[in-house]
């Protein structure tokens, strides 16, 4: 899987959070998010509980509330979906500051608003308190298919490399005088881009090689194995179990 691969949403840290084992706080975040998505958008006081849960795990887990807000960041899009909803949707319509807007349309941000939150806002938790390691050792833990996690792990490993490809690149436009200031520019943009598949494909093929000349034949050796208690199962489906009452709640109230 690679060694010791930390990332930039991992926070290391010794809470009964990053105690718990990779596979149970996947199955633990992904059974939450079915159960926020499964509750009524009408339930507003479940969002607001189910936040608190979130609360209590991230305090658990002693990860700093900046933290976890500025990687929360990255739900902006989805924001600014959210907010276009009540002025393009049709149906019913209500005067809110002097706007017409969609009923139907204030319903559906609030809901994807509230649900993609909690959803993102778990991910980053998940994400905060377990290694990249971790979880693809998790994930081959949980049965998910091998190309898949091989696939993950290849991804993981290489973003990196990616990344300070294009970094040296940009060092060498901008060391000969290049700006990218405007429509002008696209097309040296579009050329470095064009370099940087070719040699992204190319360090690929390379790696492939490396890897069968050294008995590869289409799966990767499992390093570690991963095992949790029924203890640890229980704490860390505490999350889930409590979020599936008040969702029963919403539903009934």
């Amino acid at each position: 899987m690679g060694a010791g691969h930390a990332h930039r949403l991992y926070r290391h840290g010794h809470s009964p959070v990053h105690a718990l084992p990779p596979h149970t706080k996947l199955a633990a975040v992904f059974c939450f998010v079915v159960v926020v998505v499964s509750t009524p958008r009408e339930a507003m006081w479940a969002f607001g509980l189910y936040a608190v849960l979130l609360g209590a795990v991230a305090y658990a887990s002693r990860v700093p509330l900046p933290f976890l807000l500025k990687r929360l960041l990255i739900e902006v899009p989805f924001v600014a979906f959210a907010v276009l909803m009540p002025f393009v949707a049709e149906g019913e319509r209500v005067d809110v500051l002097g706007m017409s807007l969609s009923v139907n349309g204030l319903w559906g941000a609030w809901n994807v608003l509230a649900k993609g939150t909690l959803g993102v806002a778990a991910s980053v938790l998940l994400a905060s308190t377990t290694e990249l390691r971790s979880l693809l050792l998790g994930l081959q833990r949980l049965k998910l298919p091998p190309l898949l996690v091989q696939i993950a792990s290849f991804m993981i490993r290489y973003g990196d490399v990616i990344t300070d490809e294009m970094r040296r690149m940009k060092i060498a436009r901008e060391s000969r005088g290049f700006e990218a200031r405007g429509v002008q520019q696209w097309g040296v943009l579009a050329k470095s881009a064009g370099a940087l598949f070719i040699r992204s494909y190319e360090r690929g093929e390379r790696v492939h090689l490396a890897m069968v000349s050294r008995g590869y034949a289409g799966s990767m050796p499992v390093i570690d194995e991963v095992t949790a208690s029924r203890a640890q199962w229980t704490y860390a489906f505490a999350l889930p179990g409590a979020a599936l009452v008040v969702c029963l709640l919403g539903w009934m109230l």
